[in-house]
């Protein structure tokens, strides 16, 4: 039980490490406009040796980056929560810490996949515009945390799977 407690809150804490970065980052795509290359983010776009914040309140940013906080918040109470599932932390008796975790990494996920999925659609067709783009790193991490924060809900899961059914010392 420990080890997946242990698994699940190196996967949350990495993923949210990359959550932090991916959202704050410059680099969700990269293009090439006037034979110069250019890249933007979900808070602001830079061409060579400038940035500017986005001012246009465009939907799906606004959908991208609100879907990616609620995603960091959720991790983070989970590895809060994971954390106290781990080391018996005992007020809220009758709340299941383990599971609570689980649910609050797979909710993550959930918010992480949707911000990524709205960036993909849209960007996809905005990208027909240029002739020469393509997503960068901050994007690329951004689908490797769903990755990382699924995993962390499933070892949550698995170890909560373990602890409510304990195996029986006789089998039949």
């Amino acid at each position: 039980m420990y080890s997946f407690m242990g698994g699940g809150l190196f996967c949350a804490g990495v993923g949210n490490i990359l959550l932090i970065v991916s959202t704050a980052t410059d680099y969700w795509m990269q293009y090439r406009h006037s034979n110069n290359y250019m890249h933007q983010g979900l808070w602001r776009y830079c061409i060579p040796g400038k940035c500017f914040t986005h001012t246009d309140s465009i939907a799906y940013w606004d959908a991208t980056r609100a879907f990616m906080i609620l995603s960091l918040l959720a991790c983070f109470i989970g590895i809060i929560i994971g954390i106290m599932a781990f080391i018996h932390y005992s007020s809220f008796d009758r709340f299941d810490k383990t599971f609570a975790a689980g649910i609050l990494f797979f909710i993550s996920c959930f918010f992480v996949f949707l911000a990524m999925a709205v960036y993909t659609g849209v960007t996809i067709n905005y990208g027909k515009r240029y002739g020469n783009w393509r997503f960068s790193w901050s994007y690329i991490i951004g689908w490797v945390s769903v990755v990382l924060t699924f995993f962390s809900g499933m070892f949550y899961m698995c170890a909560y799977r373990m602890h409510e059914c304990p195996r029986s010392p006789n089998p039949r």
